[in-house]
């Protein structure tokens, strides 16, 4: 079974910073793609960033230059950084990423950690 999980959201200002981590665990060979995703009320939830096994990262142009998402392929975690927010970030923001177990690839969703910002 292999699982992700979210921490790291809570409470923040518009103009403050958060980083959220996303940790996998399991019995899996290695994981390539991760990803985070957001999802506000009322809105389908969108690609934020995405970062391959190599450490090549992709940004939706709502976050360049205030977000970055990075990896530690040693302890199978992956983060966003996140600062300069804005009143639209407020979301539920959820991890995801391609796993390799045994010879197949599977994609995974963590639950989601909150990220309210108070106005």
């Amino acid at each position: 079974q292999v699982q992700l999980v979210e921490s790291g959201g809570g409470l923040v200002q518009p103009g403050g910073s958060l980083r959220l981590s996303c940790a996998a665990s399991g019995r899996f060979v290695s994981i390539s793609d991760m990803h985070w995703y957001r999802q506000a009320p009322g809105k389908q939830r969108e690609l934020v960033a995405h970062i391959t096994s190599g450490g090549s990262t992709n940004y939706a142009d709502s976050v360049k230059g205030r977000f970055t998402i990075s990896r530690d392929n040693t302890k199978n975690t992956v983060s966003l950084q996140m600062n300069s927010l804005k009143p639209e970030d407020p979301a539920i923001y959820y991890c995801n990423a391609h796993f390799f177990v045994g010879s197949q690839g599977f994609g995974y969703w963590g639950p989601g950690t909150q990220v309210p910002v108070s106005s």
